[in-house]
């Protein structure tokens, strides 16, 4: 009773917190997050009510399920918009912006980070910099994909985004790997071609491979049902085959075997919306199934934010400058790297904004570091749920702005709101009629 409890308390906050902060034009990422805190640890779950609110934070991470089956769903939609039309326009453009402004950011941060190194000593060691340059690779690919699901965006800047934030957390995987280990290797004293080299590509192969072979499984299922009922029951269930298969680790030759379970799910997508007619159509009766998923899932991203980060000001120093540089590298990143692919001035403007976001795929890179790193991989988990919550809270807003400012986002037209006036006023007068 209670799991059930926590839980419809907590997606009933993120919906009532939508309109609260309606008046104010907040995305309803932002009000889910903020919903989340208010339930979480530091408000609502200290009272210590059972079922109310999350007490803790280890009771937040007991639904871990739910946003592993959330994120997968996210992926999966993402993958959906690699469709060879559409990369026939777009592909060349935006291969060259994921992988230059990944790498530019990872630069950027790097540089400040080791510059900031000599003037505060051991509360940065360099392999803290080092690894914190590779997480600033990762996009929140969920934030942006409410952001365009909300204001229905479409437009060139659209088109090029969301195949950008696939594309960047695959290269954001091999930076982290590759600057992970060389972060180990200097604080350990050995190097190991293995792990930085061999398994993050690995990961990059068999993910998509393990992708491709479930995308042309579902697709050729599908054609054993007429329903489209029975299709997208099918088309859910492949998605939850997928997150659970994307959990296997192993080992051969000493050689660790992972899959990472957003590439996966984007191969999934990708080969589905390609090989399957019906896709579209799927997809958009599947929108209407995963929205109190999507809700519940940044309700509880918002549960686990470490506000405590606060307290501690060298974080807080680091953090901010952690902030600036990426935000920086991000926008400069994707400024250079679309006007080298010949994107539209719109494009170039706007681009580097809409990808700051930043939550998921750093926060499972904070944790691998934290497992590994002893005392310095505490204050890179530190540093990086400081950014993530700031991200989280602004990140949003600041993507739909700039998709606004680039036309994908249009404004209700008088029309619009003047038709759904006239048809609340018809609903209010047949009740009155059925009344008397």
């Amino acid at each position: 009773m209670t799991v059930l409890l926590s839980l419809s308390i907590a997606l009933l906050a993120g919906l009532m917190m939508t309109r609260v902060l309606k008046p104010f034009n907040f995305p309803a990422v932002t009000a889910y997050l903020i919903a989340g805190v208010l339930v979480g640890p530091y408000f609502l779950g200290r009272l210590g009510i059972e079922g109310i609110g999350f007490s803790s934070h280890a009771h937040v991470e007991s639904f871990g399920l739910i946003s592993e089956v959330a994120l997968g769903f996210i992926a999966f939609a993402i993958g959906n918009e690699f469709r060879l039309s559409q990369l026939r326009q777009t592909g060349r453009q935006a291969t060259i912006v994921g992988i230059v402004q990944a790498l530019v950011a990872t630069l950027f941060v790097d540089v400040a980070l080791i510059v900031l190194h000599l003037f505060l000593g051991d509360k940065l060691p360099i392999p803290v910099a080092i690894t914190l340059g590779a997480i600033a690779t990762a996009t929140a690919p969920a934030a942006t994909l409410m952001v365009v699901r909300q204001y229905k965006a479409k437009g060139k800047l659209t088109d090029i985004l969301l195949p950008v934030v696939a594309l960047d957390d695959a290269v954001g995987l091999i930076v982290f790997a590759v600057s992970f280990g060389v972060a180990m290797a200097l604080q350990n004293g050995q190097f190991n071609l293995v792990s930085i080299v061999v398994e993050p590509l690995l990961e990059i192969v068999l993910s998509l491979g393990l992708g491709a072979i479930l995308g042309w499984i579902l697709t050729q299922l599908e054609k054993l049902f007429n329903s489209n009922s029975n299709r997208l029951s099918l088309t859910i269930v492949f998605v939850f085959l997928t997150v659970a298969l994307s959990m296997i680790e192993f080992e051969i030759g000493g050689v660790h075997v992972v899959f990472s379970s957003l590439l996966v799910c984007m191969m999934l997508g990708t080969m589905f919306c390609n090989l399957c007619p019906l896709s579209h159509d799927l997809m958009e009766k599947a929108d209407k199934w995963t929205a109190p998923l999507f809700a519940l899932f940044f309700v509880l991203s918002g549960a686990e934010l470490e506000l405590g980060v606060f307290t501690d000001l060298s974080v807080v120093l680091i953090g901010v400058v952690y902030i600036l540089f990426r935000s920086l590298g991000k926008y400069f990143g994707a400024y250079i790297s679309a006007a080298a692919a010949g994107c539209d001035q719109t494009i170039k403007k706007y681009l580097g904004i809409t990808l700051l976001p930043q939550a998921g795929v750093a926060l499972g890179m904070c944790v691998t570091a934290a497992a590994k790193m002893g005392e310095d991989g505490a204050i890179i988990r530190n540093i990086v749920l400081f950014a993530v919550l700031i991200y989280e809270l602004f990140g949003p807003m600041l993507t739909r702005d700039a998709l606004t400012k680039a036309g994908d986002i249009q404004p209700k037209s008088h029309e619009v709101i003047n038709r759904r006036a006239i048809k609340l006023e018809q609903a209010a007068e047949k009740k009155h009629q059925r009344n008397y």
